[in-house]
């Protein structure tokens, strides 16, 4: 009986550890390093799309144009399918001011790429479009 007891708390022991490490990689690739990112709206937006957090919507326009590989699309449906589901695991290059940003994207089912996102801002300084697609 003694024998049974033990294994039970081993394997608690070993699902909770299982847990923990999960947990812990999942901080890793929301805490990335988006310090390249030179302006401070596009890495704040950013940061708001590694978190999936509804506030990324409040950095664009009430209607934002969007091209996904140079073809138009809907900019409010995109995001209600992507938000919190893809986000970059790294950023390797930064032009335009910070408002051009490349890196490995992790694209749910499509899989993970080198993808660019082009932010533009208007006289507001709102995004009122964004341009993504496959990099090369």
């Amino acid at each position: 009986m003694v024998a049974v007891i033990s294994l039970s708390w081993m394997a608690c022991g070993q699902t909770q550890k299982k847990e923990s490490q999960k947990t812990i990689r999942t901080q890793k690739q929301t805490n990335m390093d988006l310090s390249k990112i030179t302006d401070d709206m596009v890495r704040q937006a950013i940061q708001a799309l590694q978190d999936g957090d509804q506030n990324w919507y409040t950095f664009f326009t009430e209607n934002p144009g969007m091209t996904d590989d140079g073809n138009t699309i809907d900019f409010k449906s995109f995001f209600s399918n992507a938000l919190g589901k893809e986000k970059f695991l790294n950023i390797d290059k930064v032009e335009n001011e910070g408002k051009d940003i490349y890196g490995n994207f992790e694209a749910g089912k499509w899989g993970t790429f080198r993808t660019y996102f082009k932010f533009h801002k208007n006289n507001d300084g709102k995004f009122d479009r964004l341009d993504i697609g496959q990099a090369k």
